[in-house]
């Protein structure tokens, strides 16, 4: 009676590994867009007068035409919403939402305004006339 052959294990396979650099856990993530397909091919070349805190309120329904974020701006700016707000909520960079918008103010899609700047100190007249109503009291 002979003994049992043993089977020599091949090693499993293993994934490759990661290069050097790369944040761990980083190889399974879905791709994201490129900016330059989501600004255009012309996109760094704008220039707008648009800073984080102008407000964005939408003058029409999205067109046939728009692209995904357009459309998303337009559904979100139906109150006015700053610059930083609307980056903050698509999650993309400032300077490509200022390239979407500043497509979207040429085509008449989205008003900007700047915000409206309170007086840091109060008129003295009005103060007086305050005092002397709490005065009578």
């Amino acid at each position: 009676m002979t003994p049992p052959q043993r089977q020599r294990r091949l090693p499993k396979e293993q994934p490759p590994a990661p290069p050097p650099g790369s944040p761990p856990g980083s190889g399974k993530q879905k791709n994201p867009e490129r900016l330059f397909v989501v600004a255009g091919p012309d996109g760094g070349e704008r220039d707008g007068d648009l800073d984080l805190v102008t407000l964005i309120v939408a003058r029409a329904d999205p067109p046939p035409s728009a692209t995904p974020e357009q459309s998303a701006l337009l559904r979100l700016c139906s109150t006015p919403l700053s610059v930083a707000e609307l980056s903050a909520y698509l999650n993309l960079p400032f300077s490509v939402m200022t390239v979407l918008l500043t497509d979207m103010l040429t085509a008449g899609l989205v008003t900007a305004r700047n915000p409206i700047v309170r007086q840091t100190v109060a008129d003295r007249s009005i103060l007086e006339a305050v005092m002397h109503g709490l005065q009578r009291l």
